[in-house]
């Protein structure tokens, strides 16, 4: 990943609102929520919600898809992933008792809410 692209992922979400929705769409899992169920949820008015909406798809962190008259957002998983790669890379400097309790509780905290399968 390009720099460029960690750091506009990183500047999306570093806004307490965009924060909460991403969150709210990564809860969701791969099948996302309708528009105005993720407004409600966010307490965000619908222009506020949407301008949120944009900036987390263009920094690829959030997808949308048309399902009749509903739009569902959903997170952008592989984007997700690939940032946090970014972040850990190199990060075990050829010991990996140092990022094994990160990875252990990464898979742990997607499995327990997920029965067991990592979205």
């Amino acid at each position: 990943m390009e720099i460029e692209t960690a750091l506009k992922r990183l500047s999306a979400l570093a806004q307490q609102g965009r924060l909460e929705v991403f969150r709210l769409l990564v809860q969701a899992g791969r099948d996302g929520l309708p528009a105005g169920e993720l407004a409600r949820a966010a307490g965000a008015p619908a222009n506020t919600l949407s301008a949120q909406l944009a900036i987390l798809t263009n920094a690829g962190l959030a997808r949308s898809r048309r399902e009749g008259r509903s739009i569902i957002y959903s997170a952008d998983y592989d984007g997700m992933g690939d940032l946090l790669l970014y972040l850990m890379q190199d990060c075990c400097q050829g010991r990996p008792e140092v990022c094994a309790p990160l990875a252990a509780a990464a898979a742990q905290s997607c499995c327990d809410q997920n029965e067991g399968t990592l979205q």
